[in-house]
């Protein structure tokens, strides 16, 4: 597919980036682009080649949020018409936190709104420094619910309660203090933090990985009962019965290196 208002590309180790292409309006997004966006993500993730995937975005800014534009038009819609529009958004934000490999998010400027939803869909965020956010709606007489989540899942109720009501701009900082992102780096250096993450992950097992993901999903706020420890033993056994789960175990004991290492 022509990609309008986002730029994809895939190095020779499967990493692949997408990377958000509006920066006259800083990377705002409408229909448009969250069609587009969704599209991407379904391509890749069904992408053999892919092994993990990089979200960032050009300009001075991630993203501001939802385009004013669109905000525009979506006022003069119905009820009907504003829950179909919800509807995309929340299918962006699902199938970019069920991506099933690695994703890491690169913060540069501010990430306002829906955006902050985005960030906290991602495996691994990593902000610059100068870098800042917002969960705006209240300031429009609106709410982040589609987004909330997400966003509660990654800050937290007590969090949540602050800054949904608060609408106040925070810093980098205070998003590694409350959980939203996992490291600051010095401006310029987004890429060079990303790398070490990348660097790691790629000596790891890409079916475990997704396995992982997968665990944490199918686990993570559930009561721990006979249904949760039954699902936890069957995924170990799977694993350690699969292609992947033998090569590893084998080449652990062999003392050399596992076969996926190959493929970088």
């Amino acid at each position: 597919m022509s990609h309008i208002y986002t730029e994809v590309s895939i190095d020779n180790r499967g990493v692949a980036t997408l990377t958000l292409n509006r920066p006259d309006v800083h990377n705002a997004f409408d229909d448009h682009m969250i069609a587009e966006l969704i599209q991407v993500l379904k391509d890749l993730a069904n992408n053999d080649d892919v092994r993990m995937l990089i979200l960032a975005a050009n300009g001075k800014n991630f993203s501001a949020g939802a385009d004013i534009n669109w905000m525009r038009s979506m006022a003069e819609k119905n009820f009907g018409q504003n829950q179909a529009d919800a509807e995309e958004l929340a299918t962006l934000m699902h199938r970019l936190d069920k991506f099933p490999k690695p994703t890491i998010a690169l913060v540069n400027g501010a990430a306002f709104g829906g955006a902050v939803g985005l960030v906290a869909c991602c495996d691994i965020a990593i902000a610059e420094e100068k870098a800042s956010f917002c969960l705006s709606e209240v300031r429009i007489g609106l709410i982040p619910a589609v987004i909330s989540p997400y966003v509660m899942r990654a800050i937290g109720e007590r969090q949540s309660r602050r800054y949904f009501i608060t609408a106040e701009r925070f810093s980098a900082a205070t998003a590694l203090d409350i959980g939203l992102v996992h490291q600051v780096a010095k401006d310029g250096e987004l890429q060079a933090n990303a790398d070490q993450f990348i660097t790691g992950m790629l000596q790891n097992s890409p079916a475990a990985i997704g396995a992982a993901k997968a665990l944490i999903h199918n686990i993570y706020n559930r009561k721990i009962s006979n249904n949760v420890i039954a699902h936890t033993t069957q995924a170990i056994a799977e694993i350690r019965v699969s292609k992947e789960g033998q090569e590893g175990l084998t080449a652990f004991l062999s003392k050399r290196p596992p076969a996926w290492l190959g493929k970088e």
